[in-house]
């Protein structure tokens, strides 16, 4: 009977001891910062105070996975931003009375900047399936505005 509380209280004590690690360790207070900021959709502080954690331990795998997810999905980040500012602009083209061919052209250009642009984003399995699923609705609609405005064969 008494070895079984030896070992429970070894076991208790380990877990205390490793707890108070991650709170006072520098390096893992500023990960869960991070994760903290990475949660709120705060990408960019997010990078950066995991580059922070990362800088102080490099063993800190924490930091390192949260670093990793911040730029994935900084990424996504910026390519919705450009989408929306894109389809902004191309509504603003649409709605006067006329359109020359220029504004075509321009509207084309965007619309393959954005398709292409979806290509190079790769998703992971923690990334933020809301900020996925906004890339991917941006990329469908450029694709049906790329295809109205290339002339089929």
């Amino acid at each position: 009977m008494p070895y079984k509380y030896v070992l429970f209280i070894a076991s208790f004590s380990l877990l205390l001891v490793m707890a108070v690690y991650l709170i006072v360790n520098p390096s893992y207070e500023k990960s869960f910062e991070a994760k903290y900021y990475y949660h709120m959709g705060d990408y960019e502080k997010s990078l950066s105070l995991s580059k922070e954690a990362f800088a102080l331990n490099v063993y800190n795998r924490m930091a390192s996975t949260i670093m990793a997810q911040s730029q994935i999905s900084l990424q996504y980040a910026k390519y919705i931003q450009q989408a929306k500012k894109y389809m902004s602009e191309i509504d603003a083209l649409a709605h006067q009375d006329t359109l020359s061919d220029g504004d075509r052209a321009k509207m084309k250009l965007m619309s393959e900047i954005v398709v292409d642009g979806y290509v190079k984003l790769s998703p992971s399995v923690v990334t933020d399936k809301a900020l996925v699923q906004e890339a991917a609705y941006y990329h469908n609609e450029f694709v049906k505005l790329h295809e109205k405005l290339t002339p089929s064969i």
